[in-house]
């Protein structure tokens, strides 16, 4: 059975492997990475397509400011197993990203990527002529689209990251409770 659902922890690791067999090392070097860099994904749009417990489709969309106090997403990665890339699962996977974030109120979203593929979903270079992402990029691969009319009207500037920080585990707080549990063990074994 497939189903598209929202990301758990446990997918981590598979959601992964599936974008290194898709895009390899060179993800990591991509100017969108810069925005993505230590920030947590919007809530509710990380998603995947679930295949009887196999992740074979992922997409996540990230808070971004389109300019200044412009509040938009920036969709990406996203990547279908190469295995079922041909059934559609990437078009309905995309769809199903796009409805859940108008549904959370959620205006515009923003991505880089090839413009014949994504235009089947409403994005072109129509609204982002006056904006401008921090490294290179393509300019005809820069791509909007309004979830809402007018969300993007006059949007000018730097495309910013926005949004929550990524959670970093307290590494002293981790050191310390080892060294309390080691003290513990070593207590009970005298």
């Amino acid at each position: 059975m497939i189903t598209i659902r929202e990301e758990t922890f446990h997918d981590v690791e598979a959601r992964e492997a599936l974008l290194d067999a898709c895009f390899g090392p060179a993800r990591f070097q991509k100017t969108c990475e810069r925005l993505r860099e230590g920030r947590m994904p919007a809530e509710g749009l990380s998603l995947v397509i679930d295949r009887n417990s196999e992740i074979i489709g992922t997409v996540r969309l990230w808070h971004i400011a389109a300019g200044p106090n412009r509040s938009a997403l920036m969709l990406g990665p996203i990547a279908i197993d190469p295995s079922v890339q041909s059934l559609g699962l990437g078009g309905k996977l995309m769809r199903e990203a796009l409805q859940r974030a108008r549904s959370l109120g959620h205006r515009a979203v923003l991505l880089v990527g090839d413009a014949p593929y994504y235009e089947r979903f409403g994005f072109s270079t129509e609204k982002t002529g006056s904006l401008w992402l921090p490294g290179p990029y393509e300019r005809n691969r820069f791509l909007a689209r309004e979830l809402e009319a007018g969300a993007l009207d006059n949007a000018r500037g730097l495309v910013s990251a926005t949004g929550a920080l990524e959670r970093k585990p307290d590494l002293g707080a981790l050191v310390a409770a080892a060294a309390q549990g080691a003290l513990a063990g070593l207590r009970s074994a005298l």
